[in-house]
């Protein structure tokens, strides 16, 4: 990795550490206190969530935010719920992971060719961060495809991610409009020579899971996506 582990390390520090947003530390403390009946021997993380992967990774992965009693108890991006077993499965399947389960951080789970981060780093209350919680954590997605050098595609995990993707991506050099990009599944959007390649997903949640909305097969669909692209920049 160019530009080292060091820098890797002292931003996901930095993101630990962060108290920006009163309103999500206060909820992520008292979830954590309450805790599930099924929950009750762990000792939740509680602390916003640092990303996750191989730091010299092609392919970086969006999410929304933490769940309250995901990563928000076990301290590591999409592990512990239902969207995580669904996505690390999916990554499993398309070579982007050493295993298809991800239960905790000692849960010996590598990532290939990967990161995974989240648009906002702290669980919120009914899974809605405020448009100000969105910028107050922005500065730290940034900063990741800043020192993510090998960066060719980035997968948003749902609308709100894939907006937050393109406010970043704007202050990198794209000239365009928001608006003028439509939101959809599987769907890819070049943004210009200098920047990586969109793809905009369902996120694998279970509102979108249960209706049937978004399928393995689907979510496997937009991996196996991202892996051609990947080949074709090797090229």
């Amino acid at each position: 990795m160019a530009k080292g582990g060091a820098a890797f390390l002292a931003l996901q520090q930095e993101v630990i550490a962060c108290q920006r947003c009163p309103r999500l530390r206060a909820w992520c403390m008292q979830v954590a206190a309450r805790k599930r009946p099924a929950f009750r021997a762990w000792d939740y993380w509680a602390k916003p969530i640092p990303s996750f992967g191989d730091p010299a990774a092609r392919l970086l992965i969006v999410g929304l935010a933490p769940a309250a009693h995901g990563a928000n108890r076990t301290g590591r991006i999409f592990t512990g719920d239902r969207s995580g077993d669904l996505l690390f499965r999916v990554l499993y399947q398309t070579g982007f992971a050493s295993q298809p389960i991800s239960v905790a951080p000692d849960d010996g789970l590598r990532l290939r060719d990967v990161w995974i981060t989240a648009a906002v780093r702290c669980a919120p209350p009914q899974n809605k961060p405020t448009p100000e919680e969105f910028r107050n954590c922005r500065p730290f997605l940034a900063r990741e495809m800043e020192l993510l050098e090998n960066l060719r595609v980035v997968v948003a995990l749902g609308r709100l991610a894939f907006q937050a993707c393109l406010a970043v991506l704007r202050e990198r050099g794209w000239a365009g409009s928001p608006a003028s990009l439509v939101f959809a599944h599987n769907k890819q959007h070049r943004l210009g020579p200098r920047l990586p390649v969109l793809i905009s997903s369902y996120h694998p949640s279970q509102q979108n899971t249960l209706t049937g909305r978004l399928t393995e097969p689907m979510l496997r669909q937009v991996f196996l996506r991202a892996r051609r692209l990947l080949a074709k920049a090797e090229g």
